[in-house]
């Protein structure tokens, strides 16, 4: 057990001074290991009555896979655009750049224990609400319910309430959280989401959608 505390609050060392991260936590793990990674940590700051999200890469290698070691107590809408910096940084990078290296968002897996990570490589996120034409799954900041294009529905209920509908066109199917959800809140969503990959083919937009 004191492992795993020090799992669900990572740690680091920095200028002899310790800063934490609170990690998010879930009852599952979607990747166990990840070799040849750098770390990034992103930091909950109060400053005055404001929130503030710090970012170290000091240590991140352009060439490598990275771990976002992102504090759970954060806002998407202070998080999300700290993201899209580093990814651009990285996809953008034409000189030193290795396709095979990915994204992972880290957390704690409280039945196994153990650190856990959550691919996101191929995620481009929006800052904005979905095209009026787009099916729409959002999720609502603290919310058990689920809108499916409008209609409410439990979160436990999602996969077969979404399958159960018949298309006339198959519409582009995107997903939106809301902007102030905490990114712990995020974590424990986009593992909802990964139930979709136990069919053949993924139907949601590799476009993620903030507001």
């Amino acid at each position: 057990m004191k492992y795993f505390s020090l799992i669900a609050i990572l740690f680091l060392i920095s200028c002899g001074s310790k800063e934490d991260v609170l990690l998010p936590k879930s009852d599952t793990t979607v990747v166990s290991n990840v070799e040849d990674h750098s770390p990034i940590y992103i930091f909950f700051r109060n400053e005055g009555k404001d929130t503030l999200a710090e970012v170290n890469r000091k240590n991140s290698i352009i060439t490598t896979n990275w771990i976002f070691n992102i504090d759970k107590r954060l806002p998407l809408r202070l998080v999300i655009p700290e993201v899209i910096k580093l990814q651009e940084k990285k996809r953008n990078e034409k000189a030193h750049q290795n396709e095979k290296a990915e994204n992972y968002y880290s957390y704690a897996d409280i039945v196994k224990e153990n650190l856990a990570f959550l691919p996101f490589t191929k995620v481009y996120y929006k800052m904005a609400k979905p095209k009026k034409n787009d099916f729409v799954i959002y999720f609502k900041k603290g919310n058990a319910l689920v809108s499916l294009n409008g209609k409410n529905v439990k979160k436990s209920d999602l996969l077969q309430e979404f399958f159960s509908i018949q298309f006339i066109l198959k519409p582009r199917i995107v997903v939106q959280f809301d902007k102030n959800m905490s990114y712990g809140e995020y974590i424990e969503n986009k593992i909802l989401l990964r139930k979709f990959d136990l069919y053949s083919t993924n139907p949601i937009s590799v476009n993620e959608f903030i507001f």
